[in-house]
């Protein structure tokens, strides 16, 4: 199963605590980082946070943001001890500044006067995993639905391969006619008898320095591979790009040792669909 690196997904749980917002942000990476925000009393489900993730993601960087809203129905409690020490503090204060006023929702705002209820630790972190898990379903389904646009594109450039290498075979024979007639006419042009033994030596080592015949058989090894591996249902973005650094050697070779326009247009041509496939195999996981 083809896969994208870059999505988008959230999902939304109503918990005794508020409201749980997931939100996922994935791009492409050689491997999987990942980079939560959570709020402050959720940092200790961080470990459980990334354990999850790591069991349905292998690549990618991964940026998750936690959010949690206030129920409505959430107890507030409010520290007795901490106001009596507000309190004291202030009549101290109130001597040395008569004119000192302290307002009763400035008050409520310093920290540790306003708490929360408690809430039991287990069940808040079922129902952050419950809200990762459902943001993970829809990002999954948003990789595969583009890895599924990337796999197209990626088995047309194949084709396009296929048809290159397919015409360059059938120019060989053509090719090495042509490269007989040029050395013979070169021979011809030094107005000197040849030696028929050295012409076919000659010949012999032209043919053997522009034969592509072994960079044509592996390319069609690596056209099989690439199909083979595009039908896997386990991550292969790491296989595709090894496949597509041999693609390009076999094509750079080719390149190198042709002796006929076509074949050299041929070779540019595969290292330009090659290219455009190695772009597309950097987005999948």
């Amino acid at each position: 199963m083809i896969r994208s690196m870059t999505a988008y997904a959230s999902a939304e749980a109503v918990t005794p605590a508020g409201t749980l917002t997931c939100e996922l942000r994935t791009v492409n990476h050689r491997y999987l980082e990942i980079s939560p925000r959570l709020p402050d009393d959720q940092r200790s489900f961080e470990s459980a946070l990334r354990e999850r993730i790591a069991a349905r993601l292998s690549r990618g960087k991964v940026d998750v943001t936690v959010r949690r809203g206030e129920s409505r129905g959430e107890s507030l409690q409010v520290d007795g001890t901490m106001i009596g020490r507000l309190s004291d503090l202030s009549q101290e204060l109130v001597a040395r500044f008569p004119s000192m006023r302290i307002e009763f929702t400035e008050l409520l705002r310093f920290p540790g006067v306003l708490q929360h209820a408690e809430v039991d630790q287990d069940e808040q972190q079922a129902a952050l995993l419950g809200v990762l898990d459902r943001a993970l379903d829809a990002l999954t389904a948003t990789r595969e639905r583009e890895g599924a646009k990337l796999g197209q594109i990626l088995r047309e450039r194949l084709d396009g391969i296929e048809r290159i290498v397919a015409d360059v075979r059938g120019w060989m024979p053509e090719i090495r006619t042509g490269l007989r007639a040029r050395l013979e006419q070169r021979l011809a042009d030094l107005k000197q008898p040849a030696d028929p033994g050295r012409l076919e030596q000659e010949l012999v080592l032209q043919v053997t320095r522009s034969d592509v015949d072994e960079e044509l058989d592996r390319l069609s090894t690596h056209i099989g591979e690439t199909r083979r591996v595009l039908g896997l249902k386990e991550p292969v973005g790491r296989r595709l790009d090894f496949l597509m650094q041999e693609f390009n050697r076999e094509a750079n070779t080719l390149g190198s040792k042709s002796v006929d326009a076509r074949s050299t247009n041929a070779a540019v041509e595969l290292k330009v669909l090659i290219e455009q496939m190695r772009e597309q195999v950097q987005n999948i996981e």
